[in-house]
């Protein structure tokens, strides 16, 4: 079918490491799912930007990310990969330049699909780089104690992106009661960061 010319068209966005047909996933008629998993996360996101909507053989292709395709292990990774990320540009003193990234160091997956033709879901994309829109705040007090928000309600008016951040929520509650903790560096003096975000 037309796998090779969609791996061909996500390809010219990045490094595609893998692109095969979902035929197990749940989609509407005359409709195919495809797995699409980047090298690089960075490169995901900007297919997903560039590509959602975008007329592929005659059909729009729908973009969107696809986080119920990782692993613990790898959202634990993502998260501690973010966590220093937020921590490094908390850290007064430190450049923009002199941050190191590890290619590889998480996985963030993307769901790509079209309603009349084909689905793709881009899979786990192996990166470091975080985009510059997503942020993070972190706070630690003496006891270690993290205030939870309610997860029954819905904060995006995407339904998608609500139901992300229900996995995500998932995912973190198996990682705490599972009992494995990642560990935690050295404590510091929190400084509360009063510059504005434009």
């Amino acid at each position: 079918g037309c796998g090779d010319e969609l791996s061909k068209l996500f390809g010219s966005y990045g490094d595609v490491e893998e692109c095969k047909p979902m035929d197990d996933e749940d989609c509407e008629q005359f409709t195919d799912v495809y797995f699409i998993k980047f090298c690089q996360v960075h490169n995901a996101r900007f297919a997903k930007r560039k590509l959602d909507e975008f007329v592929f053989l005659g059909n729009r292709l729908q973009v969107s990310y696809a986080p119920h395709f990782e692993s613990l292990s790898d959202t634990r990774e993502k998260l501690e990969g973010r966590r220093k990320e937020v921590l490094a540009r908390l850290s007064p003193g430190r450049s923009k330049g002199s941050t190191v990234h590890n290619p590889g160091a998480f996985v963030e997956p993307l769901l790509v699909a079209t309603p009349s033709g084909t689905n793709c879901i881009s899979q786990p994309i192996y990166s470091n780089q975080r985009d510059s829109g997503e942020s993070q705040h972190i706070s630690h007090s003496k006891d270690s104690s993290i205030t939870m928000v309610s997860s029954d309600k819905d904060y995006f008016l995407s339904q998608s992106m609500n139901q992300t951040v229900r996995l995500v929520r998932e995912k973190l509650n198996k990682i705490q009661s599972s009992g494995e903790h990642l560990e935690v560096g050295p404590s510091k003096k929190t400084r509360v960061d009063n510059r504005r975000r434009i």
